[in-house]
């Protein structure tokens, strides 16, 4: 009680407070514009919050990523264009609700998935976190190794058809890692002799490039649009109830977010996936998916919700970011010397606390804030992209300049916002460079401080705990190499059929 007590007190100021509202309410607002998502808002902010203190800047980004989805499923519902990219099942059932006259009931439903999703993944966190914590202990620097080497395979693998593509980005991001003066004995590596690169390429430049500037670069060679929607009339509370009456597929899609957001690299799209198919597959009516069956919506809101939440388990226990997003909030807590994992629930269990509460305000704020204001952000769909380019354009120079007042941080982001473009273009992901940039860290660092007790290979996985997580990776590894072995048989024999 006394723990809970001095949480509340944390949270209890003017400046935590208005990181909720700023978080809630600026989160929905970036979801309901089409194109700009929450990784672009992130990364732009990402400079400003490290001025703050850590439980102030992380309720602010974890407010921006998880609100932004309950707002991308507005355009999803009303337009068939999701706000944020994953809300795009959101569009299979929830615009043919629209075009026969329910679009107040869609976007109720959307609302009240997203706030159940929300709610169940942080109780999930509060749950789990502390458990992990407590197994923690037992993650020396070789288990450690091990886990962020399950995380890059991990990242690989959920990349499904694009899987050696996702590779050579991961190995490009740890190589961009590399760059610079090493920590142990200083000495150079890839500068080239050219004294700019000699501080290493910083995370923030390569993330508002990646994410922030590609973006921008896209909405301006791309055809100016203004997207309308129509108004929505009638109270929104009605979808809380038929939730509830759907709970099993309520209940299961947020446990399929929480399973993907705690498993490193995977996140929403495979929840929304899984989650839906599973609903699917077990309803009385499957022919009704897509052509706007309740259930489905109810499926895709719920499972991407539970996700923001559940990547922070992974984060908070171990110190290991579940995708791009966490990886970006873990520069919040190095930048103030609050190190996650263990340790951080025996030293500051109210700050831990504190950031539960302030997600669970979070949610209630949003689901609040959007049942009064659906039709005043119907305004906000119809802004035109190429001056959203420019604004986000504007926002991300003036961030990543913001840094360290160097010219040369806003060149190098340029370059990346192109590389970015390239990426988009090609649609590869992006993911896998930041991921491989976090976690090559850790793998490097842990590697280093493992070999002065290793004398064979085989001492990686000479303890259970490593022994465990290599296990893992093995398991992976060789479920994703037989899946692709069916998928090419079942092609095969789909391609003699049609021969004959």
């Amino acid at each position: 009680m006394d723990l809970f007590l001095s949480g509340l007190d944390a949270i209890a100021r003017f400046d935590v407070i208005a990181a909720l509202l700023v978080g809630a309410i600026g989160g929905v607002i970036i979801g309901a514009i089409p194109g700009v998502g929450p990784a672009v808002a992130i990364a732009i902010l990402l400079p400003t919050t490290f001025h703050f203190e850590p439980i102030v800047g992380l309720t602010l980004l974890l407010g921006i990523y998880g609100s932004s989805m309950y707002g991308g499923a507005i355009p999803a519902v009303l337009i068939n264009t999701p706000g944020t990219p994953v809300n795009a099942l959101t569009t299979y059932d929830g615009y043919p609700m629209t075009k026969r006259g329910e679009a107040r009931r869609a976007l109720s439903l959307a609302y009240s998935a997203s706030f159940f999703g929300g709610l169940f993944s942080v109780i999930c966190l509060m749950v789990l976190s502390s458990q992990l914590a407590d197994v923690a202990p037992y993650f020396g620097s070789r288990e450690i190794f091990m886990a962020a080497l399950l995380g890059i395979v991990l990242v690989v693998v959920a990349h499904r058809g694009q899987n050696i593509a996702a590779g050579m980005l991961v190995c490009f991001g740890i190589f961009l890692n590399t760059v610079g003066l090493e920590s142990i004995r200083y000495t150079q590596r890839y500068t080239f002799e050219q004294t700019w690169l000699t501080g290493g390429i910083d995370l923030i430049v390569v993330v508002l490039g990646l994410f922030a500037l590609s973006q921008a670069f896209l909405l301006l060679v791309g055809k100016d649009e203004r997207p309308t929607a129509p108004p929505v009339s009638g109270g929104m509370f009605h979808g809380l109830g038929e939730v509830l009456r759907h709970k099993r597929t309520a209940t299961s899609s947020a446990g399929f977010g929480v399973v993907m957001g705690i498993i490193p690299g995977v996140g929403e799209f495979l929840a929304q996936f899984f989650s839906y198919t599973l609903t699917q597959k077990l309803s009385k009516e499957p022919e009704r998916f897509g052509r706007g069956a309740p259930e489905g919506l109810i499926a895709s809101e719920a499972a991407n919700n539970a996700v923001p939440a559940a990547a922070m388990i992974p984060l908070l226990a171990l110190g290991i970011p579940g995708e791009a997003l966490t990886a970006m909030m873990l520069s919040v807590f190095y930048v103030h010397s609050v190190i996650p994992g263990p340790a951080l629930f025996q030293t500051q269990p109210d700050f831990i606390i504190s950031l539960y509460l302030c997600l669970l305000i979070l949610n209630v704020l949003v689901l609040g804030f959007l049942l009064i204001s659906t039709n005043m952000l119907l305004k906000v769909i119809q802004i035109p992209t190429r001056f959203l380019g420019v604004c986000i354009l504007t926002l991300s120079f003036v961030g990543v300049y913001s840094l360290r007042n160097s010219a040369t941080d806003c060149a190098m982001a340029a370059v990346f916002g192109l590389i970015g473009l390239v990426l988009r273009r090609l649609e590869l992901p992006m993911v896998p460079i930041i991921l491989g940039m976090v976690l090559g860290g850790i793998l490097e660092d842990k590697f280093r401080t493992s070999m002065a007790r290793i004398k064979t290979p085989l001492d990686f996985i000479d303890r259970p705990v490593s022994a465990a997580i290599f296990s893992l990776i093995v398991l992976a590894i060789a479920l994703h190499v037989y899946s692709l072995v069916v998928a090419r048989r079942r092609k095969a024999v789909a391609d003699s059929s049609r021969g004959h």
